[in-house]
C-alpha cells in the first residue's frame, strides 16, 4: 500500500509562500528535500511547477491544474488529485517505491491533507509575509513521531527543524 507524504517547509506563522516563491533560502533544507524525494513520484499544483521553472529531476513530475491547455515538457497533467494517484499506483510498480511526494502549494496541501498519512515538514525560524499558508496540523489527527534540528549554514537564512508527522489510527 502506497503512502502519501506531504513535504512542506513552513514558518512559525504558518506561511509557505509569497508571490510564487520562498520567502526564505535554506539551502541545507533543499538537500533534504531532494534526499526526501528523489526517485518517487511528485505531485504538484501548477502554480508550484511554474514557480520551479522546469521538472524536478530523477522523479516523475505530475502536474495538477484547472486549465485545460496547459502542457510542459517532460511532466504529466492531471486535472484531479485522484487521477494523479492513480497514475502513481502504476509509477510505484515501475520504480519500485512505495511513497507518494505531495510537494505544494497551498490549495493542493489543504486537499491531500485528507488523504496523507504522513508529512515532512521544515519548521523554519521565522515569521514572513506571505501570501500562502500551509493548513493547520491538528493534533488529533497527527502524532509527531521525529524531530531533529537542522544543521543551519551561513547560506541558509533561518534556522530549522526537520519534523515528521504520522496519520493516527483510526478509532
Amino acid at each position: 500500500m502506497a503512502e502519501i507524504v506531504l513535504v512542506a517547509a513552513v514558518a512559525k506563522n504558518g506561511v509557505i509562500g509569497a508571490d510564487g516563491d520562498m520567502p526564505w533560502r535554506l539551502p541545507t533544507d533543499l538537500k533534504h528535500f531532494k534526499a526526501l524525494t528523489v526517485g518517487k513520484p511528485v505531485i504538484m499544483g501548477r502554480k508550484t511547477f511554474q514557480s520551479l521553472g522546469k521538472p524536478l529531476p530523477g522523479r516523475p513530475n505530475l502536474v495538477l491544474t484547472r486549465d485545460e491547455r496547459f502542457s510542459a515538457d517532460d511532466v504529466q497533467v492531471f486535472s484531479s488529485l485522484s487521477g494523479a494517484l492513480v497514475r502513481c499506483e502504476t509509477l510505484l510498480t515501475e520504480l519500485n517505491v512505495d511513497e507518494i511526494m505531495i510537494i505544494g502549494g497551498g490549495q493542493l496541501y489543504q486537499s491531500a491533507l485528507e488523504v496523507a498519512d504522513r508529512l515532512e515538514i521544515t519548521e523554519v525560524d521565522a515569521e514572513p509575509e506571505g501570501d500562502t499558508t500551509f493548513p493547520e496540523i491538528d493534533p488529533a489527527i497527527w502524532d509527531e513521531t521525529a524531530r531533529r534540528s537542522g544543521e543551519q549554514t551561513e547560506k541558509d537564512s533561518a534556522g530549522f527543524e526537520f519534523v515528521t508527522y504520522q496519520r493516527r489510527a483510526a478509532s
